[in-house]
């Protein structure tokens, strides 16, 4: 199997022959899964090392192995969303329906990608799972220092964090309404009606100035590119928040979490779309 180039090299090959396309960001998309999926198998292999020395080591010492692991991974969605900004201010409408993506994930689409308050329900989740399997070791006051090991003070600082998080999601989600009925404005009515009228009279198509067309859609397109942005960046700044919360171990759980969620959402989807066009 030939190793896929990095996400990086295309985000340079793009910026180098011109323009980004639909079928470039679909490579980097590729190689940017291949890359989280590495990055899945070394959080997993450093939290399976951590839990076996964690008795022998030192915790500081644990946690500075861990953090930049963390950094890392950050750093790596950080790339992606410079990578998805990039290639939204030429094709934001390509990046609002994405085709690189399954059927699947698109039934849960926000403004083109993962709604922020879903890394709240990630956490709980991943945390009620943990505290489950390793109840009888908090019964007997031993820390488990993972995500089922989550203090008063962190609960409050993620309440805090999710009320926060869910108010800028609701004005967002406002906002994309309101640009979305921007469709039906006097401009778009107009002319429609206008293109309807050159059309019906059998015209060749020609006189159809394609240029007032690309000036009326241009601000919606606009738009469209300031509202992903704002969503994109509301993203980025969840997951931070959250891994700013957390312990270095914990932060290591919720990234595997994540991760593991992203990797088989996207696995399931695409073979769920494969099934269906082998059975049409």
């Amino acid at each position: 199997m030939s190793k896929l180039p990095s996400s990086a090299a295309y985000l340079v090959s793009t910026s180098t022959n011109g323009s980004p396309s639909r079928e470039s960001f679909r490579k980097f998309f590729e190689c940017w899964l291949a890359e989280q999926s590495n990055y899945l198998e070394q959080l997993i292999s450093t939290c399976k090392d951590y839990d076996h020395n964690k008795k022998n080591s030192p915790q500081s010492s644990s946690q500075a192995i861990l953090q930049p692991l963390i950094n890392r991974v950050l750093e790596h969605y950080e790339h992606y969303y410079r990578a998805k900004s990039r290639w939204a201010k030429d094709d934001v409408l390509s990046m609002l329906s994405p085709s690189w993506t399954s059927t699947l994930e698109h039934a849960f689409l926000w403004i083109g990608g993962w709604r922020p308050s879903v890394a709240f329900h990630l956490l709980y989740s991943k945390s009620g799972h943990q505290l489950e399997a390793q109840l009888h070791e908090l019964i007997c006051g031993l820390g488990t220092g993972d995500l089922g090991d989550l203090s008063a003070s962190q609960l409050t600082r993620v309440d805090q964090l999710q009320r926060k998080t869910i108010r800028e999601e609701n004005e967002l989600t406002e906002k994309h309404a309101k640009h979305q009925e921007a469709v039906a404005d006097s401009s778009m009515v107009e002319l429609s009606h206008e293109v309807t009228e050159l059309l019906r009279s059998e015209s060749t198509g020609d006189e159809v100035d394609e240029e007032r067309v690309e000036s009326t859609l241009a601000p919606k397109k606009d738009g469209l590119q300031e509202i992903l942005q704002m969503a994109d960046d509301l993203r980025l700044r969840t997951i931070k928040g959250v891994i700013e919360i957390l312990t270095p171990m914990q932060a290591v759980h919720f990234l595997i979490a994540a991760a593991e969620l992203h990797l088989r959402l996207h696995d399931w989807g695409k073979k769920g779309d494969w099934a269906r066009r082998v059975h049409h």
